[in-house]
């Protein structure tokens, strides 16, 4: 073996280590927050990673002492009916800005790019004294709406530039056929789009699951709350020592987000590249 060849090994192998270590330190919260569900006792921080140890009576409290099920349910209630209507107003606008051209398009392109520059908490005021002045506060209606509309604005583009992709011409021949804009719209459109359709909807689904911010300036009660505003109000009391109790919390909370991209990987990763260049 040549000094080149050695020169590529070496590099070869530091670029492994590098990964490696890379992918250690991502994965570490998420074992050292297992861990800790599973350990006895209430502090997170302990000689060891893996308790010496391991109990449940952590999840079986976390229902016994809190409303933790009704804060799930109350999260996929908002998650659900936001990822249905965003995906469609989605679906629409993109649809018809790719497709149709009409006084005022190029205007609405450059909006909602400018929109995308601004992070979403910076019009929270704006937005509470609207739901405010509508009666919507502490409703999950204030958070389906918000959510969906946002969407719209975060994956116009993506959405966009994959109908840009579908060639006219399928809808040339279905409205040669009769066809109306609806019709092609939902026989042609939507079947063709499922995988920009199920990241998008994945997406949708994901921020309005995990939100905090938003869910907590709007929501009020404790029957009204959704997993990360009741998790965080539970420790988040005077004296609450219950640390463990939000780890097992927080590992209920992942479950069906990672089972989502687990199962739903590859058409995530065609809908994510499926609108960047145009055919």
């Amino acid at each position: 073996m040549n000094n080149r060849q050695v020169g590529c090994t070496a590099k070869l192998a530091a670029s492994y280590a590098f990964l490696i270590a890379l992918c250690a330190l991502s994965l570490f919260p998420g074992i050292w927050i297992v861990m800790s569900s599973l350990k006895v006792g209430n502090s997170l921080f302990s000689d060891t990673l893996i308790p010496r140890t391991f109990t449940f009576a952590h999840y079986e409290e976390l229902f016994r002492k809190t409303q933790y099920a009704t804060w799930a349910q109350n999260t996929l209630k908002v998650a659900i009916l936001s990822t249905l209507l965003g995906t469609f107003l989605l679906l629409l606008s993109s649809y018809a800005i790719s497709r149709y051209r009409f006084a005022g398009r190029k205007t609405s392109l450059t909006v909602l790019l400018v929109l995308q520059i601004f992070p979403g908490f910076m019009a929270m005021i704006a937005i509470y004294v609207l739901l405010n002045t509508m009666g919507l506060l502490n409703s999950h209606w204030a958070l389906i709406l918000v959510y969906s509309s946002g969407a719209v604005i975060t994956h116009v583009f993506v959405a966009k530039g994959f109908f840009d992709t579908i060639p006219k011409s399928l809808e040339d021949a279905a409205k040669i056929d009769g066809a109306g804009h609806l019709r092609v719209f939902f026989a042609i459109m939507v079947p063709l789009s499922t995988p920009m359709l199920t990241y998008a909807s994945l997406m949708i689904f994901y921020g309005s699951f995990v939100d905090f911010i938003f869910a907590d300036l709007i929501l009020r009660t404790e029957d009204q709350r959704t997993l990360a505003v009741g998790l965080y109000r539970m420790v988040n009391q005077r004296n609450s020592t219950e640390f463990t109790l939000f780890a097992a919390g927080a590992v209920l909370v992942a479950i069906p987000i990672t089972a989502l991209f687990f199962f739903l990987q590859r058409f995530l990763v065609d809908g994510l590249t499926a609108g960047a260049n145009k055919g």
